[in-house]
């Protein structure tokens, strides 16, 4: 062995190979992994759901704890089960008031997609055969645009009314996980705070504050961008629905929603919630499209300057072109999903990475000064 080390071209080659022979080897007993894998991608979107939920609700838990009347004290089991019935309060009213106007909204917009279509083209014709836009061909492209989003919309309705088995698969998993995810929450919202304590007894004396500390660090930052994008969502969804009313646009309340939602993803969201709106108030009138994007521009210059800097703030401190590369990146790798989570994940690697920096510089400085003694 130190015959090897002393020949580091032979030392890597050889560890080299044995990486590669423990790669083929598992390739060779996928098998055995699959149990694993079906495991996780089960319990996922429970976990990841409930985890969302639990860092927007425990602040409250945490509050309501406080309160000591006399010789009352709310206990920790009181104070998730008091925020589980005002969850549900809210979920009730959303329910009963809110969703079937969205549901209405969502199925007028669907039945009068065709005649939306049709009035929207007209309007752009009649546009690209005058002033700048006439030698730009814009027919041209619209038509192309109409013929694949035809032929999109047919092989998805054909792969939709073949695959039976995968839509009973989604509802069952649906309703999986409108009874699992309750019951994940309420025991995260209940002994949550028992979590590090537990992990503490687990590490070794040497390591074990700094080990903790980081822990702390890291559900800080995801506690603070999980609170900071749900505020960030209700802020555009509802302040873009009440503009879209206050224009008269139609199906105003769905397409605020649609804008909130979209704002999960930073930077890009914004740009994907207006363009719904823009294809509807294009089926109205020029007119609307400008007071269209006048409301988007408003809601999101507000939010840039009011909202994001006193919700999130510089917390993160992400560059906005390393947003955009992640993003583009985590779409490419994992889709939706990946956009939603690769930001959070790369905050939480950043302070990871960051802590660790210190610890070594903090330990490098303490050598450099013994050494001087």
């Amino acid at each position: 062995m130190n015959n090897l080390k002393k020949s580091p071209i032979i030392f890597w080659s050889l560890e080299l190979l044995i990486v590669v022979s423990i790669i083929f080897v598992c390739t060779k007993i996928s098998f055995v992994f699959s149990p694993i894998g079906i495991f996780i991608s089960t319990v996922f979107a429970p976990i990841l759901i409930a985890g969302v939920l639990f860092y927007m609700l425990n602040p409250i838990v945490n509050l309501l704890e406080k309160i000591r009347i006399k010789r009352f004290h709310v206990t920790r089991t009181i104070a998730t089960i008091i925020v589980f019935v005002f969850l549900i309060g809210i979920l009730v009213y959303l329910i009963s008031s809110f969703l079937p106007r969205l549901v209405t909204q969502i199925s007028n917009l669907v039945y009068n997609i065709p005649s939306l279509a049709k009035t929207t083209t007209k309007s752009i014709n009649s546009y690209s055969h005058s002033g700048i836009l006439k030698n730009a061909h814009i027919s041209d492209y619209i038509d192309k645009l109409q013929s694949n989003a035809y032929t999109y919309a047919q092989n998805s309705l054909g792969s939709i009314t073949s695959s039976v088995g995968q839509i009973i698969s989604m509802a069952t998993s649906f309703v999986i996980l409108i009874i699992t995810v309750p019951v994940i929450l309420f025991y995260m919202l209940k002994d949550g705070h028992k979590l590090l304590p537990s992990i503490k007894k687990l590490l070794p004396p040497k390591h074990r504050e700094q080990t903790i500390d980081l822990i702390t660090k890291m559900s800080q930052t995801i506690s603070k961008y999980i609170g900071g994008q749900m505020i960030e969502c209700l802020f555009v969804g509802t302040f873009t629905s009440l503009g879209y009313f206050f224009i008269g646009q139609n199906y105003a309340l769905l397409l605020g929603v649609f804008a909130g939602i979209c704002n999960i993803i930073p930077y890009v969201g914004p740009y994907l919630g207006i363009v719904p709106a823009v294809f509807v108030a294009l089926s109205d009138s020029w007119v609307k499209l400008i007071y269209v994007i006048i409301v988007v521009l408003i809601v999101q210059q507000l939010d840039g300057n009011l909202v994001y800097p006193n919700v999130i703030g510089k917390s993160l401190q992400i560059h906005p072109l390393t947003i955009i590369i992640i993003l583009l990146a985590a779409g490419n790798i994992a889709g939706l999903l990946g956009m939603i989570l690769a930001i959070p994940l790369y905050a939480v690697v950043k302070v990871v990475v960051q802590y660790i920096y210190n610890i070594w510089l903090l330990q490098k400085r303490e050598n450099d000064s013994n050494i001087k003694l």
